[in-house]
């Protein structure tokens, strides 16, 4: 691998000739290096599922208060949305490995001590939000280093892939870790499911420290602020990540808002509770896990602009008729499968919308500009307030109803008339890293 510099990018990951011939081996996990990395994170994300489901059942057998577990929720969000921008310029100024082995070891023993804590008999709700709160600070340097460096294990062809992949982990372990977690607390104690999750980040450091990944450039060399500004302006000035991050702002704010309202659709609405409710996330979920698996093994779709288009016009459509139909025609089996639908056709678009920023985005700006993706993530219990407000004025439906119908139009307003949108799949060149200028030549078509 030749010494990257600035003006010359380090040559990409060479595929391992033997593991070509793995009949339906998705492309990415053919990388050793970046195979290593999923397992880790399929070990650390693990365990995240698993700490939040524990944290909000040790604050509620506290408690007794379904408002700390709001408490809770905002403790974890509130740092990442304020600090994912510094977590990006950290990223792009610091060894990207150290810091990801620093900040899972950090989490790590945060939940450790609330393990302790708990299993001393000293834990108290304040120590609950306080390991919270630090947590949620943590992430925000974690994601965007981790959205920075996995691009450098694998070759550009498979970014696809390697985000399908990761999206795999996600959906799985929200299906399956919840459940062992619940387990573990039933069984044994809280305390047991709380030191497992935490050993879940330590897999993922561990994993880091034993990777030799080659020396990726520095980006960022101003101060903090000046950087964070440079990163904004660069997402300005090129449009094509205006609207990659805004479609993911509305994904976030107005589109996922059905699930922090989901017990009114489940218990007033279509009156199946608890267990039904699961069965609707389930079915989200299934058909999540479902396409990210397909576009995973398959590493490509055609027509990229016109996938993140379509599928978020059919989400949002999907998302209004959940809600809708819920009310007024109170199907159990329709809302499920309208919910199966969700699932896949948000995992279109939301996969394609991550693997071009990957693809386009510079080395350089790659952790300020991963960062602001990730904020807009964060934001999520923000969308679930909007969306309250709305329900307060109108009704669920109603409130639900409409933040699809504006994921659609998002789609339908900013999408349809930008054609470097609609030809994308022909435009997936890493972009210049200039900030002042709009870039002026057409980007050189690559495999998409």
């Amino acid at each position: 691998m030749t010494q990257p510099t600035q003006n010359n990018p380090p040559t990409e990951p060479a595929e391992p000739s033997g593991e070509r011939t793995g009949f339906g081996i998705p492309p990415a996990l053919r990388y050793p290096n970046y195979r290593a990395y999923w397992f880790g994170l399929l070990a650390s994300v693990s365990g995240f599922q698993m700490f939040r489901v524990g944290q909000g059942w040790l604050i509620y057998e506290i408690t007794g208060s379904p408002w700390s577990l709001g408490l809770v929720g905002a403790a974890n969000a509130i740092p990442a949305i304020f600090f994912n921008l510094f977590g990006g310029v950290f990223a792009d100024r610091l060894d990207k490995r150290r810091l990801i082995i620093s900040t899972q070891l950090t989490t790590g023993i945060l939940i450790f001590l609330l393990a302790t804590l708990t299993l001393l008999g000293w834990v108290e709700s304040w120590h609950v939000l306080v390991i919270a709160l630090l947590a949620g600070g943590v992430e925000a340097f974690d994601n965007p280093a981790r959205q920075a460096l996995y691009p450098h294990l694998i070759d550009r062809k498979a970014m696809m892939s390697a985000v399908a992949m990761n999206s795999v982990i996600w959906q799985g372990t929200r299906i399956i870790a919840p459940g062992i977690a619940g387990i573990l607390i039933d069984v044994i104690n809280t305390q047991s499911a709380m030191y497992i999750a935490g050993s879940g980040f330590i897999v993922l450091a561990v994993v880091m420290s034993r990777l030799k990944i080659p020396t990726i450039p520095r980006g960022a060399l101003g101060n903090p602020i000046q950087d964070i500004k440079e990163g904004l302006q660069f997402i300005r000035v090129h449009s094509i990540f205006s609207f990659l991050i805004g479609m993911t702002f509305f994904n976030s704010f107005f589109g996922m808002a059905y699930v922090m309202l989901m017990p009114i659709f489940a218990v007033d609405i279509l009156e199946v509770g608890a267990k039904g409710q699961g069965l609707l996330l389930g079915m989200t979920g299934a058909g999540a896990l479902v396409n990210t698996l397909w576009m995973g093994a398959r590493g490509s779709v055609p027509n990229r602009g016109w996938a993140i288009i379509g599928g978020a016009v059919l989400f949002g459509l999907a998302v209004a008729a959940f809600a809708l139909t819920s009310e007024y025609v109170g199907s159990l089996e329709l809302a499920m499968v309208l919910m199966f639908i969700m699932g896949i056709t948000n995992s279109v678009y939301m996969i394609s919308i991550q693997s071009s920023l990957q693809i386009l985005v510079p080395d350089r700006m790659r952790g300020r500009v991963m960062g602001f993706y990730g904020m807009t993530w964060s934001i999520m219990p923000l969308g679930g307030m909007q969306a309250s407000v709305l329900t307060s004025i109108f009704t669920a439906p109603i409130a639900i109803a409409a933040g699809g119908i504006a994921v659609a139009l998002f789609a339908l307003g900013s999408g349809v008339g930008n054609n470097t949108v609609r030809n994308l799949s022909s435009h997936l060149s890493p972009i210049p890293d200039e900030v002042t200028e709009p870039k002026t030549s057409t980007p050189s078509p690559r495999p998409n």
